[in-house]
């Protein structure tokens, strides 16, 4: 039985994850909102959810695509039905931050590619850790970015992943260094073109504004 594609969402967190310490390499809060922007993106696609110039939603199709994350999403929020406005976009990114992201580190358990390890920190709180699993996803992931980001992000996907890596402040991490410098200046154009990405870069904006300010 082949394995289902690789999500939008589950792909972002791969590419921003470290294997070997079993946790994201960059700051975990802002990284929340990436997949949440990603799976919004997808139920954006699969028609069941229309945007309002990019800045609020409605649900117009409550019927499951198939898919857990897409699934679990709008689950996780009160279904605006009854809003005759909808959500603002960025609302519902935050919101539905924290629980995309586990539905995505689930999903990654279930295929193998990451192992859930209960930690507790000495005398104080349980958290946990997401090393490699038996399954490598996280390099073929990677190598598919790089490879897209050199050739100029031609394919729709490349383009969306590209936006969110770069909206969630993550483009420094997953492409290093001068020699993608091109990449990451196509990637924050993406960013601010795509509305879904939109979402994102106000979430996260919104999260330093708070640190700032407190």
């Amino acid at each position: 039985m082949t394995a289902a594609p690789l999500t939008v969402a589950e792909e972002l967190l791969l590419l921003a994850h470290d294997p070997a310490r079993g946790r994201p390499l960059a700051n975990a809060r802002y990284l929340r909102w990436g997949p949440a922007g990603a799976a919004l993106a997808e139920l954006a696609e699969a028609g069941r959810i229309a945007g309002e110039r990019g800045n609020r939603i409605t649900v117009v199709n409550p019927l499951p695509p198939g898919d857990p994350v897409p699934d679990g999403a709008p689950a996780a929020l009160p279904v605006p039905a009854k809003q005759r406005r909808g959500v603002a976009a960025e609302r519902w990114v935050q919101r539905s931050g924290r629980p995309v992201q586990e539905l995505c580190l689930r999903r990654l358990v279930e295929r193998g590619a990451l192992r859930r390890e209960p930690r507790r920190a000495p005398g104080l709180f349980r958290y946990e850790r997401f090393p490699a699993g038996a399954v490598d996803l996280l390099g073929p992931a990677r190598e598919r970015f790089v490879a897209a980001a050199a050739a100029g992000f031609p394919d729709r996907r490349g383009r969306l992943l590209g936006a969110l890596v770069s909206a969630a402040g993550l483009d420094r991490t997953v492409l290093p260094g001068r020699d993608h410098r091109t990449a990451r200046r196509a990637m924050k154009h993406f960013a601010q073109e795509i509305w879904t990405a939109q979402a994102v870069g106000r979430a996260v904006r919104a999260d330093k504004s708070a640190a700032d300010g407190s």
